[in-house]
């Protein structure tokens, strides 16, 4: 039974609060929910002295995942604002998208945030921690990066990687959607 319920289940990017997404998702795993926060380590200078600090990957934004026709308790979840979607219809986040967003974080990668690219070289990595991840390619002060994106954000986070651990990878036409509103 377990499985049945599951298997409607889909990752959903969620508009919240700004500044409370790690409390929104604390909220949600509460709840039972599997909510996932991808964040960057930046630097913050200060006259009294540099700090580290964890800031979120796509502010405003988190992921979860959850059977969309059960969504009220998540619309109800403190920090919510909407689910993300075109019109009134949620649009589920692609899982290959979240899945290599997981593994560059559980790999503990410098990233950070990058302008969403629509143009360039779509790469796989064939080599590594990361084999079989897909991104665009560019080329930024003399370094190969890889950015990987979430299409309906339209967001992007940003990898140095070496030149060699990539091959083409066939282009996907998808048309882009900017984030709207979900009741």
């Amino acid at each position: 039974m377990e499985s049945k319920h599951q298997s409607c289940e889909q990752w959903f990017a969620l508009r919240v609060n700004g500044r409370k997404e790690r409390v929104t998702s604390t909220i949600l795993e509460n709840k039972g929910y599997q909510a996932f926060l991808p964040t960057y380590r930046t630097r913050d200078r200060r006259p009294a002295g540099t700090r580290d600090f964890d800031r979120p990957l796509f502010p405003g934004y988190i992921f979860c995942r959850f059977d969309v026709l059960r969504r009220l308790p998540i619309l109800t979840t403190p920090g919510v604002i909407h689910v993300v979607g075109a019109g009134r219809v949620p649009v589920p986040v692609d899982d290959r998208e979240i899945s290599s967003l997981q593994r560059v974080v559980k790999e503990q990668l410098e990233v950070s945030p990058s302008d969403f690219l629509t143009v360039g070289e779509k790469v796989r990595i064939v080599d590594g921690a990361l084999a079989g991840v897909e991104g665009i390619l560019m080329e930024f002060r003399n370094s190969m990066q890889l950015v990987l994106s979430v299409s309906l954000l339209c967001r992007s986070i940003r990898i140095e990687l070496h030149k060699d651990l990539v091959v083409s990878s066939p282009p996907k036409c998808q048309a882009s959607t900017s984030p709207r509103r979900i009741a």
